[in-house]
């Protein structure tokens, strides 16, 4: 299992069910969108929203498949997101690999 899906799986992510339709689940969704596209040192405390988050895996897999540059997404600065990406040019599907990396730890 990959170091990105244990991580998103010990930060709360339900490994039982997949969500698509993630974003109203995620616990920044009635917070202030700002306070998640942040630098520095606020970068932590935007990580912490994430934590314990339902959706973590699902928000993180859609941010590395699109590419998204800005922001906090998935408990992952854009500088971790950019490292990620380089290490693993051989993931094409990040929703895949997540998706599969849950199931295998849920099954």
């Amino acid at each position: 299992m990959s170091a990105v899906t244990s991580a998103a799986i010990s930060a709360g992510a339900s490994v039982d069910l997949w969500v698509d339709e993630w974003a109203k689940d995620a616990n920044c969704s009635g917070q202030d969108p700002e306070a998640l596209f942040v630098r520095g040192k606020a970068q932590h405390a935007a990580k912490a929203v994430c934590k314990t988050c339902p959706v973590l895996a699902q928000c993180l897999a859609e941010a590395l498949d699109s590419r998204t540059e800005f922001g906090v997404w998935g408990g992952m600065t854009e500088r971790e997101r950019r490292a990620l990406l380089r290490k693993r040019p051989d993931i094409t599907s990040w929703k895949s690999a997540l998706q599969a990396g849950m199931a295998a730890q849920g099954g």
